[in-house]
């Protein structure tokens, strides 16, 4: 069922108004980050617990769910609630799954002043290891949150059984975003404004572009989700610091991947409606890696969990659990191969 056919006694997700909110709110810290974290299925631990602790409670088989576990990761100036929809569909089928406020978005702390991708690094490599204490773990990211699934992949110490990577910017990008890194003469006449742009002005004009660029069909979008994104715009400063960041997460997507270091099994989605990473750039990053899967919709937007949050949903529980069989699979073949070796020696 699509966003277009969502009954009208429905809401996000397709849940009824009258049904309980299967996802749990919690506030936690990650690499020093304190963060809100939406999350269904079986809790992960408490962090603060001793390392001795969780060592002994990773290594207890019957707290190990039978599903993988799900970590979705979302898009810049985005938040976890972008998930909301499909973490509800994800309860339903019995998937446990949590969704993240990335530093410097939703209710996270600010990122610190330097270079941006290392601290989203370090945040989604301690969500990782919590999370792998309770079972196999598989991240699924939008956008940014694409390119940070594939800088974890990268990291062959990181306990991570597959990857689905939506939309990653960085490798055959958009007019908006080229735009963006050149800094054209508008952006910067922007910038230099002597007189700020009233802060009504700033909002209307992102409640006209947000839900174009979000959504395969704009008519559909749903007001609530505009409303977290606009809420990022809410004056003229604000705008014109988002703008900053943005460029310099562009510079730094110039030397952001080493893809040839992703050996666990990768889901490529793009999306034929996506104004700000066209479906050639999923193509190209599925020419890079060449044991990934790619799935192209060309009806889908630049946040597929937004217009389709059900199939979406289904697209990662079943991933997930081809990728859990996959990686281990391989690592009970390569544990036979070393003691075939040691044997023969």
């Amino acid at each position: 069922m699509t966003a277009t056919k969502r009954p009208a006694s429905a809401g996000p997700g397709g849940r009824s108004s009258s049904d309980p909110d299967p996802i749990r709110v919690s506030f936690r810290r990650y690499a020093g980050v304190r963060t809100r974290v939406l999350e269904v299925g079986e809790a992960a631990p408490d962090p603060e617990l001793p390392r001795r602790s969780l060592r002994r409670r990773a290594a207890t088989p019957h707290v190990k769910p039978a599903a993988p576990r799900l970590v979705l990761l979302h898009g810049y100036c985005d938040s976890a609630d972008t998930w909301r929809p499909a973490l509800e569909q994800l309860a339903a089928a019995g998937i446990p799954a949590v969704a993240v406020d990335l530093p410097g978005f939703g209710d996270a702390q600010p990122l610190r002043p330097g270079p941006m991708l290392p601290q989203l690094d370090a945040f989604t490599t301690a969500v990782v290891r919590e999370q792998a204490v309770l079972g196999s773990v598989v991240l699924a990211g939008n956008s940014l949150g694409g390119t940070m699934s594939l800088r974890a992949a990268q990291n062959s110490r990181l306990p991570i059984s597959g990857v689905v990577s939506i939309a990653a910017p960085g490798f055959v990008d958009s007019w908006l975003i080229r735009a963006v890194a050149r800094y054209p003469l508008p952006l910067r006449l922007y910038s230099a404004l002597p007189v700020p742009v009233p802060g009504f002005l700033v909002r209307k004009v992102a409640e006209q572009v947000v839900p174009r660029l979000l959504y395969a069909d704009s008519s559909v979008a749903d007001a609530v989700q505009v409303q977290r994104f606009t809420a990022l715009f809410p004056d003229y400063r604000s705008t014109k610091s988002r703008l900053e960041q943005a460029r310099q997460l562009v510079a730094e997507l110039a030397d952001a991947y080493r893809l040839e270091s992703v050996k666990v099994p990768l889901l490529v989605v793009a999306c034929g409606k996506d104004k700000l990473v066209t479906a050639a750039s999923g193509r190209q990053l599925h020419t890079l890696v060449p044991h990934s899967r790619l799935l192209v919709r060309e009806d889908w937007g630049h946040c597929p969990q937004l217009d389709d949050p059900v199939e979406i949903a289904e697209l990662l529980g079943y991933f997930a659990a081809s990728a859990v069989r996959t990686t281990q699979a391989k690592r009970a073949a390569a544990t036979a191969a070393v003691s075939e070796d040691t044997a023969a020696g």
